[in-house]
């Protein structure tokens, strides 16, 4: 089952506060703003954990 629009509409990055992009095929949320910090998504629940994302490598 996809992610509800309307909740992606109102997800923001908890550590930016950027605009996110959730890709279904990869089960995962990608912050588009300054961090780039990408979320998990499991069992259709975003897990929105600043502890919980993949830090991109710099």
């Amino acid at each position: 089952m996809p992610l509800d629009q309307q909740l992606l509409e109102i997800l923001a990055c908890p550590n930016c506060h950027g605009n996110v992009e959730y890709i279904e095929a990869d089960q995962k949320i990608y912050c588009r703003g300054t961090c780039g910090f990408v979320y998990p998504v499991r069992d259709d629940i975003p897990i929105m954990l600043i502890d919980e994302a993949e830090k991109p490598q710099r």
